[in-house]
């Protein structure tokens, strides 16, 4: 979906991106960011939440803020790896939009898509818009078997379990109303890759309108990924768990 552009944008957009280890990929995701900001006219900013990376991260960052300016970069860097959910709210204590879009720093979301999250939350008010690998032209590029089997494993006990109406639980590329968000950050206690399939859930519970938008997401490109055997198991506590409690 083509958005208009507008010159007297009433809206703000604070784009959160944790970071660890992504000096290879940040400069590029910045410039991404930027690019599809700057075609729609749409305000916005970067805040970029740094976990003590020991590659340099930070100072790339630094970097990026003096090219990009103090008012599109905020760097809100913290004193080590504190996880996901602790690093949203972080950001969101800095964060100045009125709407709150998260995603990975290491290119697998590609901002080209955040045109379509504005224009579907405009089209009914909705209070989360979340991306999807599993619906319409949405797909995943880049992963092996195994990682492909895992996701969809992931995905289908969440939905036979928890039946949340969504299609892609685990995704953590969303576009948020900022206040909603804060509220679904507070009254989440997941840790981890489960925190985002308990927003979902959680925001079901407590009535809010969630949109989906068909995303392709493309295997990172520099550096490892965090997904190891320790994760998987965590992850099927924590789902039985919030089976249990919701």
């Amino acid at each position: 979906a083509s958005l208009p552009t507008m010159s007297n944008e009433p809206n703000k957009y604070s784009i959160l991106l944790p970071t660890y280890n992504e000096r290879e990929n940040l400069p590029l995701i910045v410039w991404l960011i930027t690019q599809s900001f700057e075609k729609t006219r749409l305000d916005y900013e970067i805040v970029i939440i740094d976990d003590n990376s020991p590659d340099g991260t930070q100072e790339v960052a630094e970097e990026l803020q003096k090219i990009y300016g103090a008012d599109r970069i905020l760097l809100r860097p913290r004193a080590g790896k504190l996880g996901l959910g602790t690093a949203y709210v972080h950001g969101l204590k800095h964060a100045t939009g009125n709407f709150v879009i998260i995603m990975d720093a290491d290119l697998s979301h590609h901002p080209k898509f955040i045109a379509d999250f504005v224009a579907k939350q405009r089209d009914g008010d909705c209070d989360i818009v979340t991306g999807t690998r599993y619906v319409g032209s949405g797909g995943v590029f880049g992963w092996d078997l195994y990682r492909k089997l895992v996701s969809r494993v992931a995905n289908y006990l969440t939905q036979v379990l928890l039946r949340p109406g969504v299609s892609d639980l685990t995704g953590s590329f969303r576009l948020y109303k900022k206040s909603v968000l804060e509220q679904l950050v507070s009254a989440v206690i997941s840790k981890g890759y489960v925190f985002q399939i308990e927003m979902m859930i959680r925001a079901r519970e407590m009535g809010f309108t969630i949109a989906e938008v068909p995303i392709t997401f493309v295997d990172r490109v520099y550096g490892d990924s965090k997904l190891g055997g320790t994760e998987i198991v965590g992850f099927a506590k924590s789902i039985l768990t919030l089976f249990a409690t919701t």
